[in-house]
């Protein structure tokens, strides 16, 4: 690699999404769905890096797991879920991608503190996260709080994504499909078009 040509590699944000048992997170609930998008915020580009459903057996599994919102409202199975690699190899392989990177999410609270960070994911210091796209959207889409003089509410992500962008970069549709890899690609252009406004900055 020529010397100019380092100086020109792109400073990448990785952006991850979660989908999950529930709302609790671990080990109560389950991460069974990761997709993690690379962005190059001033470039405004943006690739798939990892997807994949999380492997568990799911006939040790209760009710609260088996019927979970996520099986019930999106194309996601208990049966991808059995086929699918086990959680083991699936975090060894997040958390070779993410070592040392910058990181964010769309509600990193949830994604890390309630999962990642958790076992059996255990990710605490692996990564540098940087600011929450869903914090940063709260002040762009300005939705009123339920409770008077506490500012905004945080907007869903399918809000956030049809009020800052003017197209459909993600290709979603008239509807969110609620899985990883999409949602982390809806979350990257958001991040991209609040940068671009002066409204994002890592």
């Amino acid at each position: 690699m020529r010397i100019e040509d380092f100086f020109d590699t792109p400073k990448e944000i990785y952006v991850l999404d979660t989908e999950t048992t529930g709302l609790d997170g671990g080990p109560l609930d389950l991460v069974v769905d990761i997709g993690i998008c690379a962005v190059d915020l001033e470039r405004g580009k943006i690739r798939d890096v990892y997807s994949s459903v999380v492997g568990y057996d799911v006939t040790e599994w209760d009710d609260r797991r088996s019927k979970a919102w996520i099986f019930e409202n999106t194309d996601l199975t208990l049966d991808m879920v059995a086929a699918a690699p086990p959680i083991v190899r699936v975090r060894d392989a997040v958390s070779k991608l993410l070592t040392g990177k910058t990181v964010t999410s769309y509600n990193v609270p949830f994604d890390m503190e309630k999962f990642l960070y958790r076992e059996p994911w255990c990710m605490r210091g692996t990564f540098n996260v940087c600011t929450d796209i869903m914090k940063a959207a709260t002040d762009v889409c300005k939705l009123p709080s339920q409770y008077y003089g506490l500012g905004y509410r945080f907007p869903k992500l399918d809000h956030a994504y049809k009020t800052i962008l003017d197209s459909d970069p993600a290709g979603v549709g008239d509807k969110q499909d609620h899985r990883a890899l999409s949602d982390a690609r809806m979350a990257s252009y958001v991040m991209i078009e609040m940068h671009k406004c002066g409204k994002y900055s890592p």
